[in-house]
Formats: structure tokens, sequence, C-alpha cells
């Protein structure tokens, strides 16, 4: 059985070079990306400057210079979207997500409609760009409700995406993020809607620190799911965690992409590291090549060789 696992994950090592073009690509990427979290004051023209000159696969988009509604931006409307387009193919760069931040719990009817709203724009966007995912949250349990009613909420919610999506050539992705950490809750969620369009953003340090689950009892439970993934260390800091560079904290980075690669993931590992939100992390020129060395041993570790 051991031999077996093995064989399967150098298959799984093997799709992930050819459908990235690590191993083939004049120049190397690596199957990494990494959000504009980590860069909230860039302009977009640095940001894919900066992911192409690292040699990153792909960006994953949530915000640009701090703006969050990306379907606003100037650089994705009209003309600016056309040179967008334009800007990422000469850099060969894809993008990874689009992340909106519409949440489908919102009890509020008139809040409910504007939550939905803005993910279908951001569906919309993704069309329109060529960006395979849209990132929505499920996110909250509401105070005084039953966790059913809210569940059900949410479940209605991604359906009525992923119909919108549907035919786009989108997948609307639901983030382990917020109180939907568990696998099991994750698994309930994600079976209830039941739906090509609808697939799983696997927030691998969220389902460690709150889920407390090893990255093995997620994959089981949920791992069919996965259509993409956020990377990110961090260790305890008093009553709470501070985010850290790649290594320096206690997440099982490894266990984690080893469960990827075994698993047959074959979609980019993305860095999110929460500048906008924790402005004393170290700064993107820090991080950003920091997580590239990183992840280069930790992808040799697990089998995938360049």
């Amino acid at each position: 059985m051991i031999h077996r696992r093995a064989f399967l994950g150098s298959l799984a090592s093997t799709a992930v070079l050819a459908r990235h073009g690590w191993a083939d690509s004049p120049k190397t990427r690596l199957p990494l990306s990494f959000s504009t979290l980590g860069c909230p004051g860039w302009p977009l023209t640095r940001v894919l400057d900066q992911a192409d000159a690292l040699g990153y696969a792909g960006v994953e988009l949530r915000g640009i210079e701090g703006d969050m509604d990306l379907p606003s931006r100037p650089e994705l409307r009209g003309d600016g979207l056309a040179r967008t387009r334009e800007a990422f193919a000469a850099r060969g760069l894809r993008v990874a997500s689009l992340d909106a931040s519409a949440a489908m719990h919102e009890p509020n009817a008139a809040k409910g409609a504007a939550q939905i709203d803005e993910g279908r724009r951001f569906i919309d966007l993704a069309a329109a760009l060529g960006a395979p995912f849209v990132r929505v949250f499920g996110d909250r349990y509401v105070d005084g409700e039953p966790h059913e009613k809210t569940l059900d909420r949410v479940v209605a919610g991604f359906r009525t995406l992923g119909l919108h999506a549907r035919g786009k050539g989108v997948v609307v992705l639901i983030e382990s993020h917020g109180d939907f950490t568990d696998s099991p809750t994750l698994a309930r969620l994600l079976s209830s809607i039941d739906m090509p369009e609808v697939g799983l953003l696997w927030d691998a340090h969220h389902t460690f620190v709150a889920g407390k689950e090893s990255p093995a009892q997620t994959w089981a439970a949920v791992g069919r799911y996965v259509r993409h993934t956020h990377i990110k260390d961090s260790r305890p800091a008093g009553a709470d965690r501070r985010y850290v560079l790649m290594g320096q904290g206690d997440v099982p980075l490894a266990d984690q992409i080893k469960t990827l690669v075994r698993g047959g993931y074959q979609g980019l590992y993305s860095l999110e590291w929460e500048k906008k939100w924790h402005p004393e992390i170290e700064e993107p020129e820090v991080a950003f090549p920091q997580y590239v060395e990183a992840m280069k041993g930790l992808l040799l570790a697990a089998g995938v060789r360049s």
C-alpha cells in the first residue's frame, strides 16, 4: 500500500507539472499564486511584474490598491479589461481567482439580495476576464437562529450563484472560513449544494487552526470538492495568533502540501498574506519571494520534481 500511494503521488506530481507548464516552460513557473491582499498598496502593473519576476504562475485578485470592489475598477472595465487580459497574457500569468466579499449567511432579505448581486457581478467579471473561480463566503452562523436554518440559507445562496455561473466557465468557491472551517460542516454544505459550478477553496490554515483538523482528515472529508487553496503559516501570540513567514510557525505545511499532491490536486497553491488586515506583518517584498523559496522545498519533499 505504501508503494502504491507513492506511485499515485508521483502521477499526481506529473499532472501538476504538465498542467502548469513547469517542466517545459522557458521560464520556471511553480504552481503558485499570491493574493493581492498581501500587497494592498500596489498598482496592478506592479503586481503582475513582481509575480512574473518571481516565477509565479498566477495572481489571485482580492482588491487592487486596497479597493475590494473589483468590478468597479478601471483596470477591469471597458478598454481597461482588455488591457488587463493582455497584460496577464504578455507575462504568461493566469488569473487564479477573483475574491468577493459577499457572504451567503445574511438573514436580512434586502442585505442578502445585495450579497447575491455582488456574487453575480464577480461571476460576470470572471467570465469576461477568463478567471476560473470566484470566491464567496458562507461565513457566519446567525445569532439566535438555529444553525440548520443558517446553513440552508447558505446552500440556497450558493445554488443561486452556481446557476448564474452555469455555462460561463466559472466555478463559485466557498472558502473554509469564519464559522465554516470544520470538514463535517463543509461536507454538509457542498453535498447539499451538489452542483459542478460550486466547489471548495481550502484554506488549509483555517481548517487546522480553527477546525482543529489534520490535513488528512480534511482531505478525506472534502478533498473531492477542492478546486483552489490558500496556504499560510502562523504561530500562537498570547490568546490569538500571528501570521508569520512560511516555516516560522506551527502549521503543518509539509503535511498539507503532501496531502494535496498525493490526492491529485492540480490547482495553484496560493499565498494569502493578509497584509491589508494585518499591516504589522512583513512587507510583500519579503513575503512573496520567501514563499517561492519555501514552496520549492515543500513541493520537492512532496515528490514534485522540476
